[in-house]
């Protein structure tokens, strides 16, 4: 039989290795009585390791659970361990024999502050919600894969909204994207982070008009364990949380209600946020990137849009134009977007002369989200074949009839929808008589949402009793 290895140990090494006070440790026999207890523990049990040894372990806390260990035979790691008013964190490990049989039991230090484990449960947490966040994004395609030679346009609007986005991604500054519904926000958001000193971190992005206003602070700040009905057992971090070292991409700027905008502003000035339920403040690194297809001019005139939130974010100001502007892009986008659809069903694909006048022609108020589509369709009703002006869809081929009488009967696309929006809630009020709980019902939306929608449209005067 081989020698124990402790034998070929010097005293002086194995006293330091016994008594390092990263490893603070008592030991006890199998009757429960103190064999040895490290310096550090002295302070800690208020007594003298020449006073402790000899004694049992019962005698130095009446509360420890050593003895279970050694009835047990069972380890016991990362337990809370309270004497004296102090915490700690410890392992308690059962020793045994060459046999197996257990001779003993020592209780090792883990951690001497709880609050550490606390912000190491903290740090796996964001670590998992990112691995989460980056598989979503994965499956909805929201990844920072976009890159500023990849946007198609050689027009002067959208070169000097190029020119923007480089010098915008030389620096770590706040950028506002301004610019209507399928012009390429979000395409530019991503291509700035795409070539800044921030692109090997994650662009977080998140949909303003989407997060419910009583979920707001959770979603973007986090929250603890049980901080509110429905909360996880775990907790959460926040966007901004998720955002920490990269940036965050904050979309429909133009949708949040006032009291956000000023939560808002607080977490950009002062770089830190406080999860829901919890006393701690966390210092955070991060980018702002905003967009809204909102006039922001006239919400600031309207007291819509808090003014020092536009001029904190309005440092590198991006407007995409929208594609009645920048007609002589079409071709570009068009064979650009057909060239992707090739890629996917098959040989490459052209557009007759008459198709293309067609295009060129028409007012396109869904602006280049809707060039794709229609060009999407139209590929799949040409087939293997060039796409004629019959494959477009009718509004695309009777456009210029439509852009003769489009001043005196059509608005923007957004005008038009903000009537019919205002018109069918006050339709919806009157049916409920003022009930604006009923109201909402009606129109399928929230309650929350029908403020907001009120409060935008002016209709937020005192409900009918």
């Amino acid at each position: 039989m081989s020698e124990f290895p402790s034998q070929n140990i010097p005293p002086e090494l194995l006293e330091a290795l016994l008594d390092n006070p990263h490893e603070s440790q008592i030991v006890v026999d199998a009757e429960g009585i103190v064999r040895y207890i490290s310096g550090s523990d002295e302070a800690f049990y208020q007594v003298s390791r020449k006073m402790a040894i000899g004694r049992h372990i019962l005698e130095l806390n009446p509360d420890s659970e050593l003895t279970r260990v050694l009835e047990t035979g069972r380890a016991e790691i990362g337990q809370l361990f309270r004497l004296g008013g102090k915490d700690r964190i410890i392992a308690r490990i059962p020793l045994r024999d060459r046999n197996g049989n257990v001779v003993g039991a020592v209780a090792k230090l883990m951690f001497w502050n709880p609050e550490k484990v606390k912000e190491l449960v903290r740090q796996v947490e964001v670590l998992q919600s990112r691995l989460d966040y980056y598989e979503k994004e994965l499956q909805e395609a929201y990844r920072s894969r976009y890159s500023l030679q990849g946007v198609v346009g050689e027009s002067a609007p959208m070169q000097e909204a190029k020119q923007v986005a480089m010098q915008a991604a030389a620096s770590d500054l706040p950028v506002l994207i301004i610019g209507e519904t399928g012009t390429g926000k979000g395409i530019f958001a991503h291509a700035i982070h795409q070539i800044s000193a921030r692109r090997e971190r994650p662009l977080v992005r998140v949909n303003c008009a989407a997060i419910p206003t009583e979920l707001f602070e959770s979603e973007l700040f986090g929250y603890e364990a049980g901080a509110f009905t429905g909360a996880s057992a775990k907790g959460k971090p926040g966007k901004f949380e998720l955002a920490d070292k990269g940036a965050i991409f904050l979309d429909e700027l133009g949708e949040l209600p006032l009291p956000m905008q000023a939560k808002l502003l607080q977490v950009i000035q002062e770089r830190e946020v406080e999860r829901v339920g919890s006393s701690r403040t966390l210092k955070l690194d991060f980018r702002v990137i905003a967009a809204t297809n909102r006039d922001i001019k006239t919400m600031l005139s309207r007291g819509e849009f808090r003014k020092d939130l536009y001029y904190r974010l309005n440092i590198f100001l991006l407007k995409t134009p929208p594609l009645r502007q920048i007609r002589e892009d079409i071709p570009r986008l068009a064979y650009h977007f057909l060239s992707l659809i090739r890629n996917q069903s098959g040989p490459p694909l052209r557009i007759e002369p008459e198709a293309m006048g067609k295009l060129m022609a028409y007012n396109w108020p869904g602006n280049v989200r809707e060039l794709q589509n229609v060009l999407e369709r139209a590929s799949s009703v040409a087939g293997n074949g060039p796409i004629l002006e019959e494959n477009l869809p009718m509004e695309i081929r009777n456009g210029e009839r439509l852009n003769r009488t489009v001043d005196q009967e059509l608005h923007p696309l957004k005008d038009e929808m903000a009537v019919a929006e205002k018109r069918a809630i006050q339709r919806a009020l009157n049916l409920a008589n003022g009930n604006r709980t009923e109201a909402a019902r009606l129109l399928g939306i929230h309650r929350t949402g029908l403020y907001q929608k009120m409060r935008r449209h002016g209709l937020d005067a005192p409900p009918k009793l």
